[in-house]
């Protein structure tokens, strides 16, 4: 008999049981297999995704690009065992942006699904229950659970996900600051998951001074708002009005780029899918290491241009003078920046706004000054009309098409283990932001007076026993006895909480590399201190080093990396599980 942990069952954890039970029959010399699938919470959801939250979080993908199940584009040694997308599943508008507690569901059935089609011989047993420690033992290893009980094991996947952190120094001082009640009456709430948090102490009608604009912030905004009581309605006009319940705090926002993430494309590509990668290659960027900002995002724009423009050209040929044979010869042969290649995009894209820029298109506040924070305020209002505006426009699906460039993107930094906390901030605020709704509920709510916005570069400081917030967008500040970290704690394997990952840690068993656990990229084996790679441990999903790329949910068609990342290190593990049996029979 062979067993195989999977300690984490949201997922991540669900992927690689249903390519482990998929793969058994085919690498087993015999069906003999117990997978034991550790978690406190149910399997398929797991924490974050988890059933107990509220129905108005939705998620930030419609349920037509949310899947679990393979399907013929992607490209694996493993079967191909197909099953429905969440918006087939549910049978309903492919443009839905579903409940989390519905998309629990979803990922519940995946889980159960390959429960029962696992093949003859495969158990699935779930622990609700926490890891502690692995040990070594003969033949494999030895997992502690928190419920007391033992468990020995071929091998061992570290799958858990997004997992806690303890504060930064600097969250530490702003809650000792808060703690002290210097003034009286400061509330500080750190870096977390807006449905984990502890809203009710945050007073009605009182100014906050929220930092942070990306989903959280979005979470946060509805959980304040329509969480309490407040409502959305449609004017004649279509125009959409927020009628307060007079519960709602009033939130000042501001974050580094002073605004929300762009919501999400509403629309196809019109043309043929973009041909990439074609820049971002492993043959381009040579033997590492790499110096991220020299040697890889220059081939990160070139690749993202080439997308962008593809589709310009060939989906709206009347927007350019050039044809795209001619266009993709001069484009390959200059480099990403240069005079040659600015010439060549002026002479291809008459027009200005037809071009891609990507610094306005990443700080689009950026050297801009108010007089006053109503300039700001009716500035704002005009980018999120425009935002929105962009998106639900077919005449923009270019930008559709610079998205899936970005996924390409994320494969291939994957596949060579590059990883890089500036990229994954431009990733999401580009292509991972809310739906557009959310964006129209943001705008209504600034209208209401129950937003006011900051300004980029926001800078939080304290006096007189105040929070205060200033932004050199516009003159002036906001000050309030309540400050809340619109934020996800960055991953950090040095301050995980994480029981197991905290006692592999202290003994050096494990590192870390930008705060991600490290693995060696080839098989995800997990590297120690001195990067010796572990023959019975891996670990998988988005707090591993290359892992980035498999944390979002798979798209339908769409050659996803989760797939084919699992697939790959469900066979390594089961080659261990071979190797075990051999060795037994011997």
């Amino acid at each position: 008999m062979s067993a195989v942990a999977v300690v984490g069952a949201g997922p991540t954890g669900t992927c690689l049981v249903e390519r482990i039970c998929a793969n058994a029959p085919e690498l087993l010399s015999w069906p003999s297999l117990d997978i034991h699938v550790i978690d406190p919470y149910p399997p398929g959801g797991g924490r974050i995704w988890r059933e107990r939250q509220p129905g108005l979080l939705w998620m930030n993908s419609v349920a037509a690009d949310v899947t679990l199940f393979t399907d013929e584009s992607v490209q694996c040694e493993g079967p191909i065992r197909p099953g429905p997308s969440l918006a087939d599943w549910l049978g309903r508008d492919p443009g839905l942006f579903a409940p989390r507690p519905v998309q629990n569901a979803y990922l519940s059935h995946v889980f159960q699904h390959a429960v029962r089609t696992a093949p003859r011989g495969v158990r699935v047993h779930t622990h609700a229950t926490r890891a502690l420690d692995l040990a070594d033992v003969p033949g494999g290893q030895a997992v502690t659970l928190e419920n007391g009980r033992t468990i020995e094991v071929d091998a061992v996947i570290l799958a858990q996900g997004h997992g806690d952190v303890t504060p930064t120094g600097e969250e530490r001082s702003l809650a000792a600051l808060a703690a002290g009640g210097v003034g009286g009456g400061l509330r500080y709430l750190p870096t977390g998951y807006a449905a984990d948090l502890d809203l009710d102490g945050i007073p009605a009608g009182e100014p906050v001074i929220v930092r942070g604009m990306g989903l959280a912030f979005v979470d946060l905004m509805v959980l304040l708002t329509s969480g309490r009581g407040g409502r959305f309605v449609r004017e004649y006009d279509e125009e959409l009005v927020y009628l307060p319940s007079g519960r709602e705090p009033l939130l000042h926002v501001g974050s580094r780029r002073g605004v929300p993430y762009h919501s999400k494309t509403g629309y196809p590509v019109r043309g043929a899918r973009p041909p990439v990668p074609r820049f971002l290659t492993a043959k381009a960027l040579g033997e590492g290491p790499w110096n991220f900002r020299r040697d890889v995002w220059p081939l990160v724009r070139k690749e993202l241009a080439f997308a962008y423009y593809h589709e310009l050209i060939t989906a709206h040929p009347q927007r350019s003078r050039m044809g795209w044979e001619e266009f993709q010869e001069a484009f390959a042969a200059e480099e990403w920046g240069s005079l040659a290649m600015r010439r060549l995009i002026r002479r291809a894209v008459p027009r200005h706004l037809d071009r891609l820029d990507f610094d306005r298109l990443d700080r689009p506040l950026e050297k801009i000054r108010f007089g006053d924070s109503a300039g700001l305020q009716k500035w704002m209002h005009g980018y999120l009309t425009a935002d929105l505006d962009r998106r639900s426009d077919p005449a923009h699906s270019a930008d559709h098409a610079m998205i899936l460039g970005l996924l390409s993107v994320y494969g291939v930094l994957a596949e060579l283990g590059v990883s890089d906390p500036g990229f994954h901030g431009f990733f999401s605020y580009i292509a991972s932001g809310p739906p557009g709704p959310r964006l129209e509920e943001l705008r209504a709510l600034a209208r209401a007076g129950v937003v006011t916005f900051l300004g980029a570069d926001l800078q939080v400081g304290h006096r007189d026993g105040r929070w205060r917030a200033q932004s050199p967008s516009v003159p002036g500040g906001v000050e309030a006895t309540t400050l809340i970290e619109a934020r996800l704690p960055a991953p950090s394997v040095s301050r995980a909480v994480d029981p197991l990952i905290t006692a592999l840690r202290d003994r050096g068993e494990v590192d870390e590399s930008a705060g991600l656990l490290k693995v060696r990229p080839a098989d995800r084996r997990l590297l120690d201190r001195s990067d010796v790679p572990h023959p019975r441990r891996f670990a998988f999903g988005p707090w591993v080093v290359g892992g980035r790329a498999t944390a979002g949910f798979a798209r339908p068609g769409f050659n996803a990396p989760l797939f084919r990342h699992a697939d790959a290190l469900a066979r390594i593990v089961l080659s261990e599980t071979v190797a075990t049996q051999v060795s037994h029979v011997a």
